[in-house]
């Protein structure tokens, strides 16, 4: 899974696989859930993330997974 933060729009990106997407549904304002040809959820999309979310803090809990830091 990888966070993509744009800066210049003000979006979030939730990237859940690697696979493309195929459908792409508005569930509400500026937040779009996109979904493969098999129809499993591939990524979020949050427009204007920096209103709707707490962008300061990002807090992991109990994952059994390597956290890797990349800085663009």
């Amino acid at each position: 899974m990888k966070l993509n933060y744009y800066q210049d729009t003000d979006s979030l990106y939730i990237d859940f696989s690697s696979r493309p997407s195929a459908e792409s549904r508005e569930i509400s304002e500026g937040v779009v859930l996109d979904y493969d040809a098999e129809g499993n959820l591939v990524g979020i999309d949050i427009d204007n993330a920096g209103k709707k979310l707490d962008l300061k803090e990002l807090v992991l809990n109990h994952l059994p997974v390597k956290i890797s830091t990349l800085s663009a």
